[in-house]
């Protein structure tokens, strides 16, 4: 058995609606991220370590794998 890390994610603006498919760090939490159409800048919602457990189709790497988050 093998684990896949799953590094790409796409990223849903809550403002406008607006998906773009980002790759995630695996070194690092991202705490911010602006939406490229309406510039918007997205911030973790609460209990949630990073943009992409927040707003992502994918949790981050450190959630996938059982860690409480980045």
């Amino acid at each position: 058995m093998t684990d896949t890390i799953v590094l790409n994610s796409v990223i849903t603006c809550p403002a406008c609606g607006h998906q773009k498919e980002e790759t995630m760090p695996t070194d690092a939490c991202q705490y911010f991220y602006t939406c490229e159409e309406c510039k918007t800048i997205l911030k973790p919602l609460a209990g949630d370590c990073c943009v992409f457990c927040s707003y992502g189709s994918v949790k981050c790497p450190p959630v996938l794998h059982g860690s409480s988050g980045c």
